[in-house]
């Protein structure tokens, strides 16, 4: 069968699968990057506009955007809603953005790690992933200089706000000097800002697209981490060069985001309602997060190395006697027990061994305990038999 050259660059979604092997009830899962159920707002649809069940216009829903411009400009974005993209889901963003700039041996740069999804469609369109690693605060400035000097890449693909998978938040020093850099040698910012809302601390640095002064910019954001992921809802806003070209793609792609998801989303954006949820939310999570530590320093003190994140979903788990983590995910299911291996969020797996990203979100408080204390057995296990 005469399929594209492309196709044979795709790679099966790990997290997809691993989330499919979870499904059994008896299974404890710190894979997905799931919400917490019990926290989904309960939504009414009742007084849905019938024409919402017609098509709509590519760009979204005029109301939307304007709700998105205002609430990026709060945030220091320098935009208009005539640069709003409403997306399905911030995935598509990826999409759009890889059908923009990469064919075959296109080189962008990226984090080490980086989001998995992320690096999988750039991986798909051909794109040479040049990466730049995370320290406590941000990139190795250093090494950024350095790639952007030696390869001058077509974009750079950064989370900065609670990375995925690191938890990662830029300090306001590196979110200033990515924007020097990227303003000195005319590279393209992609900023991905899923988890900027769930903020545990109470900062979040402005975002890095409102520092650049002459440098191309998307930035995207989704409803799925705040209100429904089921709804499928996300939004770019782009540089007034790029907007055109991302909704001629759009246009191509899906022709719109689905209208009755963009209603319910208008419904929360900017208004009270949606401001107490956001608070709720965060004080959920941060006791999910606090029990969490708890119980890793229990099980995993002398196993793995970790920051307390102070935002999103994740902890992210350096092994002090690193082995391939995607070797352990058979006994770990066995034990019934998952999580999300390490090395697939790096553009090199096998030489990044080690690590751990753990959702601390989802899983139920009355099972935490017992769930990472049969996943510190199974990593002793393989440790052991390494050893041996």
């Amino acid at each position: 069968m005469a399929f594209s050259e492309r196709v044979s660059r795709l790679k099966s979604s790990l997290i997809r699968e691993i989330l499919a092997a979870a499904q059994r009830p008896e299974v404890m899962s710190f894979a997905g990057g799931l919400p917490a159920e019990v926290m989904l707002p309960k939504v009414q649809w009742q007084d849905m506009p019938l024409a919402m069940g017609q098509y709509g216009m590519s760009e979204g829903e005029p109301q939307l955007r304007e709700a998105l411009a205002a609430q990026a400009r709060q945030l220091g974005v320098p935009c208009e809603a005539s640069q709003v993209l409403v997306v399905s889901g911030s995935q598509q963003t990826l999409d759009l953005t890889a059908k923009l700039y990469i064919d075959k041996g296109t080189q962008i740069m990226l984090e080490a790690p980086t989001y998995l999804a992320a690096l999988q469609i750039f991986q798909l369109f051909g794109a040479d992933c040049l990466t730049v690693p995370l320290q406590a605060d941000g990139p190795d400035l250093v090494q950024m200089r350095a790639r952007l000097e030696q390869h001058r890449p077509a974009f750079i693909y950064l989370i900065p706000t609670f990375q995925n998978p690191s938890a990662v938040r830029y300090s306001e020093a590196k979110r200033d000097a990515v924007a020097a850099l990227l303003d000195e040698f005319g590279v393209t910012l992609i900023e991905d800002e899923p988890y900027r809302e769930l903020t545990f601390d109470g900062g979040s640095a402005t975002p890095i697209v409102g520092r650049l002064e002459k440098a191309s910019w998307i930035y995207t954001g989704t409803v799925s981490k705040t209100l429904l992921p089921g709804l499928r809802v996300g939004y770019l806003i782009a540089s007034p060069d790029l907007f055109p070209h991302l909704l001629r793609l759009k246009q191509s792609a899906d022709l719109h985001t689905n209208r009755v998801g963009q209603w319910q989303a208008m419904q929360w954006i900017g208004s009270e309602q949606y401001q107490a949820h956001l608070d709720q939310l965060r004080s959920f999570y941060r006791q999910r997060r606090d029990e969490f530590q708890g119980a890793l320093l229990t099980h995993f003190a002398d196993l793995a190395d970790w920051q307390v994140p102070q935002g999103g979903l994740f902890f992210w788990l350096s092994l002090k006697q690193p082995l391939d983590t995607r070797t352990l995910l058979k006994s770990a299911l066995e034990h019934d027990v998952t999580f999300m291996p390490g090395e697939p969020f790096f553009a090199d797996p096998e030489r990044n061994p080690g690590h751990l990203r753990l959702n601390f979100s989802h899983i139920d408080p009355a099972r935490l305990d017992e769930g990472l204390k049969r996943l510190a057995t199974v990593i002793r296990q393989a440790q052991a038999a390494q050893a041996a």
